[in-house]
């Protein structure tokens, strides 16, 4: 027996039950259901799979209605037939996908296939649902041909000769073969025509797809459409539509991102045309929907030793009409700290994307801070101008030409710092979820060199970070987490060098278990032959973590930091070290995870006992 097969499978075309007719309009077996029993209890769901064929089972459940509505609590009749009567199609749109062609469904309310029930005959109460799927022999190809293929194209490596010839393999085919040529620059690329007989006898499916590549494309005109605020002529520069280019589906991708990333809108649509123009290039619809152009937000993170940290910001976007965006941050920290007074930051940013290329955004950048630690109290003002470029999703720089001048009061008084400084930042960020990563990793790098005036040393500042995340097990649920930090000051003698460019350790982004900035370095010579409390020139700080998600929303975490500050740059002169470890728990929200963790010291001179963190995010 042959059966000819055309396009997609469809999965009414098999067996259903005993050749239940689906849109019968009443059925002789509905009186069997007894109407008048109590609508209390429970349902069951029994899946019973005909030769034991391997994992089959959880796919049915996991793509049956009946399921999802006796997890929903959706139990009446009503709701249990509905769902039952669409669960033939879809388990045999199920059995297409994996390769069986002979497959058969029988679905028993209480005992009577669902497929005889009319849906107005719908039974009041159903206890007991029993789905039993034969599915019958599995099928391979005898032949796998598409053609023509473009040069790059990925062809799934299922649709090959003796491989399990399922529907989706057939589909993901074509589609792969139809996204080859549109990244080939063939914009109408699609399926010409395609054959598929299945041979029941010897259980074998010639597949055979024909794909039209259609004419090269290039970009023709880009229509603007919902833009009322921003400048239009900032916003092609934005976008940087490539009018004119070979067209590339990835090229559509990056005008979105360019245009996300600009903060102006909250909904972007690129269409391409229906119909090439006469010289075969390809117009494209933007249709925007502008947001709100002021925004907020807040974050937190209390230390039983360090005190309350309160951050806040505000944000307007599209400041003067060319998607500039104006961003005031404001920090307060060591609220009701054991060791120190209360430091206050304010940094004003104003952006300007767009600026040289599509991808370089430029800034101007105002920062002030006043700090009060338990050794110093310092007062900094710096400006900067400088530029930021996204070489990819993954991949940013910036640098920025930067004045800073310090005041430090210590026991030593008052001493003045001014540098001119080109602070650099490289980051290759490959993890899947910033806010809560399970695998991936992210570099940085930081390079600053700067030139003193006056009794100010001049040098560089280097600074490098990795992390990296691993998970395993049942649905990821332990994550190993680790991170690296090192850096160093050359050229310059740490009393000439600006403190907030020394390295301390110590708090909850470095060593848990010891309080903020609690290791540093005493190398400057201080009044009577004592010695002053600063800043390192080197430093190197490492943690491990191990996350375990308990539950949807709860995890728990056990983790160890290490930190060593050295008195001379390149890791030379003097060194101390300490080291804390700990466990805490993670309550996942829309935001990010919150934190709390509890951390003792394991190592290091600190007898301020056990400390406690609470935040949002994960430490790293």
């Amino acid at each position: 027996m042959r059966a000819y097969l055309k396009a997609v499978l469809v999965a009414s075309t098999a067996l259903v039950g005993a050749g239940a007719a689906l849109g019968q309009s009443s059925s002789p077996f509905s009186s069997l259901f007894g109407r008048d029993s109590q609508a209390d209890g429970p349902v069951t769901l029994d899946i019973r799979v005909a030769g034991n064929e391997e994992g089959l089972d959880d796919k049915i459940r996991a793509t049956s209605l009946v399921a999802g509505a006796l997890r929903e609590d959706r139990t009446t009749g009503q709701d249990v037939l509905a769902a039952a009567r669409g669960d033939y199609a879809r388990i045999l749109g199920l059995l297409y996908d994996e390769g069986y062609y002979d497959g058969a469904v029988n679905i028993l309310l209480d005992g009577i296939e669902a497929s005889e029930v009319a849906p107005l005959d719908a039974p009041q109460v159903v206890r007991r649902v029993t789905v039993n799927v034969d599915p019958g022999r599995i099928f391979r190809f005898s032949r796998a041909q598409i053609t023509p293929v473009a040069p790059g194209s990925e062809i799934p490596s299922g649709y090959a000769v003796n491989e399990v010839a399922g529907t989706g393999t057939m589909r993901s085919a074509a589609l792969s073969g139809v996204e080859g040529w549109r990244n080939y620059g063939h914009a109408k690329a699609d399926v010409g025509a395609q054959e598929i007989t299945a041979d029941h006898d010897t259980r074998r499916v010639d597949s055979r797809i024909a794909l039209e590549p259609g004419p090269a494309v290039s970009f023709g005109r880009m229509s603007v459409a919902g833009n009322s605020r921003l400048n239009e002529r900032r916003l092609r520069k934005i976008a940087g539509f490539p009018q004119g280019q070979r067209f590339d589906p990835e090229e559509l991708d990056t005008v979105r991102k360019r245009l996300r990333r600009s903060g102006v809108f909250s909904a972007i649509t690129l269409q391409e045309a229906e119909v090439l123009n006469a010289d075969n290039s390809m117009d494209v619809d933007l249709t925007v929907v502008e947001q709100k152009p002021r925004r907020i937000g807040a974050g937190f993170e209390i230390s039983n030793t360090d005190g309350v940290l309160v951050s806040a910001y505000w944000m307007h976007r599209n400041l003067l009409g060319g998607g500039e965006r104006l961003r005031v941050d404001a920090k307060v920290k060591d609220i009701g700290s054991q060791t120190s007074e209360r430091d206050d930051e304010v940094t004003v940013r104003l952006d300007r994307p767009a600026t040289l290329t599509p991808d370089t955004t430029a800034f101007v950048e105002l920062e002030t801070a006043r700090m009060r630690e338990e050794d110093y109290d310092e007062d900094t003002a710096s400006l900067g101008v400088g530029l930021e470029h996204i070489f990819s999703d993954q991949l940013t720089a910036s640098t920025e030409l930067e004045y800073q001048y310090s005041r430090v009061f210590d026991a030593n008084g008052q001493t003045d710092f001014n540098v001119l400084a080109l602070p650099s930042e490289i980051i290759w960020d490959k993890r899947e979820e910033p806010n809560n990563a399970k695998r991936g990793f992210y570099l940085s790098g930081d390079l600053t060199p700067f030139v003193g005036f006056g009794d100010t040393g001049s040098g560089a500042q280097l600074l490098g970070e990795g992390r990296v995340f691993r998970s395993f097990g049942e649905g990821d649920k332990f994550t190993l987490a680790g991170r690296a930090r090192a850096g160093t000051i050359l050229g310059s003698e740490i009393a000439e060098t600006p403190r907030n460019y020394l390295f301390f350790s110590g708090g909850g982004g470095t060593v848990r278990g010891h309080p903020y900035q609690e290791l540093g370095v005493n190398a400057i010579e201080g009044p009577e032959g004592g010695a002053i409390k600063t800043g390192g020139m080197s430093v190197a700080n490492a943690t491990a973590e191990i996350r375990y998600q308990v539950r949807e929303k709860i995890g728990l975490v056990t983790f160890y930091d290490y930190g060593q500050v050295w008195t001379d740059g390149s890791f030379g002169g003097d060194t101390g070290s300490h080291a804390g470890a700990g466990v805490g728990v993670r309550y996942d929200t829309p935001v990010g995870p919150l934190r709390f963790d509890i951390a003792a010291p394991v190592s290091g001179d600190d007898d301020n006992g056990v400390q406690f963190y609470l935040g949002l995010g994960q430490a790293f």
